[in-house]
């Protein structure tokens, strides 16, 4: 197992702030919750591919933002382990065009069948149908914030000197 240095543990900590601040800003204009969602913070979720690190700090910054969910204990749940799988999966992707596909993916499918938990009342025979209309919903969202805002990052944060000698090596060769 490695050792989490100091600069590691920053790292996720500013993540973990900055995501929790992005979405709060985003819950301003209604944009951070419900069915249909752009958070800007999602971009976030594409860091993993650069900075393994900052795996923790998305999980920490998604379970603070989801407090304030109307979805309730599910969503906190549930949408903050969304996030970690992701971020997870991202950090042992190969390909930068490849990087923002699983937040995509498992925010569509959790958050997805969360939304539409809440919007069926449980275990119901709306709840198929409320799960795949949200999971398309919010896919939508992410494939926004991940493909659009997630690639800008991926594109600048390498070749800012001061991020370039964090990023390992076999990473920057990827890119």
């Amino acid at each position: 197992m490695r050792k989490c240095s100091t600069r590691d543990l920053t790292l996720a900590a500013m993540v973990a702030a900055l995501y929790a601040v992005m979405s709060y800003f985003g819950n301003i204009f209604g944009l951070t919750f419900g069915p249909i969602q752009f958070r800007f913070a999602e971009a976030l979720t594409v860091l993993p591919f650069l900075f393994p690190a900052t795996v923790p700090g998305l999980f920490v910054g998604c379970l603070i933002t989801n407090l304030l969910s109307p979805y309730g204990p599910l969503d906190i749940v549930v949408g903050s382990a969304a996030t970690l799988i992701a971020a997870l999966w991202t950090s042992r992707v190969k390909n930068r065009w490849m990087a923002p596909l699983p937040p995509v993916i498992c925010n569509a499918v959790l958050v997805g069948f969360t939304i539409g938990w809440a919007e069926a009342g449980g275990f119901t025979a709306a709840l198929p149908a409320a799960w795949v209309f949200n999971g398309l919903t919010v896919g939508l969202g992410e494939l926004g914030a991940c493909y659009v805002l997630g690639m800008l990052l991926l594109y600048v944060l390498p070749r800012v000197r001061y991020f370039r000698t964090m990023i390992p090596e076999r990473r920057l060769s990827a890119i």
